[in-house]
Formats: C-alpha cells, structure tokens, sequence
C-alpha cells in the first residue's frame, strides 16, 4: 500500500511540474469582478520606443479578418469565427500607445459626419435665436498616412502532439495543439498613394491539456480511484493584439531606418535600436515554421577531442569495455560535407582471455545533415590502419557511424558518437578463428573547437566567396613569381 501511494505522489508531482502547471494553482473558485485589459508582452516594448519629433495623423478606415474562417471544432460547423472581428479598435489602441501616432476616426465615419451635421444645424438655430456670434464648427484633422492590411491567415493545428504513460492502474497524459495567425500592416502616402511600408508579423496560439489518474483495487473489493488535470488555451484575441503591437513598432523602426518620420533621440541611441531590430529580422528571416533558427555557425576549420569506450568483436567470448581517446581535425567543404583526419588511442579486452592496446588513423568523409542549426546529426564513413603497440601487427581497416552534435555557442560544440570499426584481417587478437574478419566499436564524448568564419547559408554567396578566394590565390602566386624573377640575377 505504501508503495502504491508513493508512485501516486510522485506521478502527480511530476505532472505538475510540467510547462503550465501555473495554471493548477489558480483555479477559479469565485465570481472575478471586472478588471482592466491585461498587456501582451509587447505593450511594453511599444511604450518604451523614443518618442517622436512630430507625432503622425493617421486614419485607419477598415482592419478586418480576411481570413474568412470560422473557429475548428471537433463535433462539426460553428458560426463563430476563429479570430476577433474587432481587429481594428485593437489596431487604434496600439497606435495610442505609442505615442508616435494620432490616429483619426475613420471607421465608423458616417456615424462622425452625422453627429456634425446635427451640432451645424442645432448652431445654426441658435445662431439665429439666441447668439449670432456663435462661432463654426472647426474642420476635421485629414490623414497623411492611412493604414491598411489585416489578418491575412489562421492555420489551426499546425502542431498536435502528446505524451503519456500508464502503470498498474497509475497514468499521467499530456496533449497540446498550436495555431498560427498571421497579420499585414502597410502604410499609404494620401497625398501620393504610394505605398511607404509593409511589415508582416506571425503569432503562435498554444493549447495544451494535461491529466493524471489513478484506478487501482487496493485491497479485496476496495476500489481507489482519483483524477486531476487542467486545460489551458491561449487567448485568440491576445495573440491577435501582441501580433498587431509587433506589426506597429516594425512599422516605427523601419521608418526611421529609412528616414519616414524623426525621432526625439540621440543619435546612439536610435543606432542601437536599429541594431537591435536588425539583429531580431534577421533571426526572424533564418528561423523556420516550427522555430526552428537557422544561421550561419560552423567555421570551415576544426579540431577535435573525443575519450570513450571500445569494445571488440572478435574471436574470443566476453568482451569489456575499456577506454578509448581520438584527437583531430577537420575541414568543412560547404556546410553540409567535411573531411576530417584523426589518431586514434584504445584497448581491447576480452575478459581472461585478451588484453592489448592499440593505435589508429582514420580518415572519413562526413556529412552533417543540420548545419545551420544549433542541434544537428551526422554520419560519416571512411578509412584508416590499426596497429598494436608494438607495431608487430598493422591491418587496414573500414569505419563508418553516425552520431549528433549540439553547439554551446558558434565555436565550441558537444557531440555523441558511435562507430563501427570492420578490420581487413582476423589477427587483431592474435587468433585466426573463423570466416569472419575481427571487428570492433567505440563509443565517444567529444569537444569540437571551430575557427575561421561560419561558411555561408545562401549558394550564391558561397560561391562568389570561393571566387574571390581563388582570386587572391592567383594574385599571390602572381606576386611571388614577380619576386622571384626580381630576386634572379639579370646576365
């Protein structure tokens, strides 16, 4: 019974422990009273932007759902759509608070003349009545910039996933689905209707459900039974405005960057904002669909340490693992191919039966199938010698494997690594026995440290690089012919 209770408590411990649980502990259990509108993480940011030398009138007529879509469910059709139609108002808000706009009526245009026309017919009476010196109604502001776009995409269930287990009546389960919403925002000149600015933003919409249960008989016709879980949705609405106050300051930095509108700042510190949201677009431009960041992070050049284990598959029974060391270096043709040469240092043992140490070069072609990502595998294959220690016996041999490398920044890289070593020759244990050649493996921890500047991701940059690399090749050998003709004695 004990032990029972125990796996309960630590099941239930670990559930929670799990991305969310946040919300376990906040069960609504009384009526909320009204509260302002929570910030999304980017209110903050757009708050905190320099102000501007003249804030810019703007009108924004319509942003609206162009998606058409309505909201997925699992039971059939809805009529509810999947994102809010208020996009607009949501719109004004965040172009308030940034201060860099005064954003005009515009939406409901017809409801603002109508009430004019009222206020200039009610004056005029009374113009005539009571106060002929009552004075116009001043004009409306115009608009230098309309605003236009929308949200342009909703895509439910770009991911769906989950994980769960199940013990002896104990079991714990989790599920999560991810949404996408994407929104356009461009700026148009009313006095030219040139298109000044585009800038287009994605937003991700998480829901994830997460459940642990317990069905077990206890003891003779005692039946325990307990559940708990949550579910948390992400607000649609929220995502759609943390979306639209990203769309608003891209649409301010890019302007100033290329001189729109001024700013009321020192000139570093409209550099540094600039460099900041350089650096974020170009991470935003080599990051994938599922955030998955690509970016130029192996240098051509490398050198490598590995220690580990090996292990032999010979003539003899019981192999052990004993230890095993390699250092070398590496050279990257493009991202993607490497050749790579190293010394290699182990021993082989096979319990009571054979011990001996051992020296190895190989030499392997490599490919990494992720290179510009931080987590990354690769398979290799090549060939090399093996000799004992005492050099009285030498075999060449075939290797290949695979393994998976991790980057802790751009020049150090943590990687796993197993090979399989298939010997030319069955006296690697000083016994001939059999049809089948000796063989063995080793399995390794290693270091990468890489030099020399990240190869280049695009195809074109990389070749325009190769050309200006052969290009000074010629150039030097050039220059040393020209030396060594004027270091040659003229008759």
């Amino acid at each position: 019974m004990y032990n029972t209770f125990y796996k309960v408590i630590t099941i239930f411990c670990c559930a929670l422990l799990l991305t969310g649980c946040g919300a376990y502990f906040n069960q609504p259990i009384v009526v909320e009273n009204a509260r302002i509108g929570e910030d999304t993480k980017s209110t903050k940011v757009l708050r905190e932007l320099p102000p501007p030398v003249e804030p810019v009138v703007v009108g924004v007529y319509k942003f609206r759902d162009q998606t058409g879509q309505y909201k997925p469910t699992e039971s059939g059709s809805t009529f509810s759509t999947a994102v809010t139609q208020g996009a607009t108002t949501i719109l004004v808000k965040a172009l308030e608070d940034s201060k860099w706009f005064v954003p005009i009526e515009r939406e409901n245009l017809s409801n603002l003349l109508n009430e004019r026309n009222i206020i200039r017919s009610t004056r005029k009476e009374y113009r005539k009545t009571k106060n002929p010196n009552e004075p116009q109604l001043p004009p409306l502001l115009y608009a230098g910039i309309i605003l236009e776009g929308g949200i342009v995409s909703y895509d439910s269930n770009i991911i769906t996933g989950g994980l769960g287990a199940r013990y002896f009546g104990i079991g714990a389960s989790t599920q999560y689905r991810q949404d996408r919403i994407t929104i356009y925002l461009r700026a148009v000149s009313t006095s030219s209707g040139k298109i000044l600015k585009t800038v287009y933003v994605s937003k991700t919409i998480l829901s994830q459900a997460l459940d642990a249960n317990f069905f077990r008989y206890v003891r003779f016709r005692r039946l325990l039974e307990a559940e708990t879980g949550f579910t948390k949705n992400e607000p649609a609405q929220m995502a759609v405005s943390e979306a639209i106050e990203k769309a608003v300051e891209s649409l301010i930095v890019e302007g100033i960057e290329d001189k729109l509108w001024a700013v009321k700042a020192n000139s570093e510190t409209v550099n540094d904002l600039i460099s900041e949201y350089r650096a974020e677009k170009d991470e935003a431009q080599n990051t994938g669909l599922y955030e998955r960041y690509f970016k130029e992070r192996r240098g051509k050049k490398s050198v490598f340490a590995k220690g580990g284990g090996a292990l032999i598959n010979g003539d003899f029974n019981n192999p052990e693992l004993s230890y095993s060391a390699r250092a070398g270096v590496r050279y990257y043709f493009n991202p993607f191919i490497n050749a790579n040469a190293s010394i290699h240092k182990f021993e082989l043992i096979n319990q009571n039966s054979f011990s001996e140490g051992f020296n190895a070069i190989d030499l392997n072609a490599e490919i990494t199938l992720l290179p510009f990502e931080k987590l990354s595998p690769f398979f290799f294959g090549g060939f090399g010698t093996v000799n004992n220690d005492g050099f009285s016996r030498t075999f060449f041999k075939l290797q290949y494997g695979g393994g998976v490398e991790y980057l802790i920044s751009n020049n150090i890289g943590v990687s796993l690594t197993g090979t399989h070593n298939a010997v030319l020759g069955d006296r690697l244990d000083n016994v001939a026995q059999g049809k089948r050649d000796d063989q063995y493996f080793t399995f390794s921890l290693g270091l990468n440290w890489y030099f020399d500047t990240p190869i280049k991701m695009n195809k074109k940059s990389r070749k325009k690089e190769q050309e200006r690399g052969a290009e000074l090749q010629k150039l030097r050998k050039r220059n040393r012919k020209v030396r060594k003709e004027n270091l040659t004695p003229q008759e």
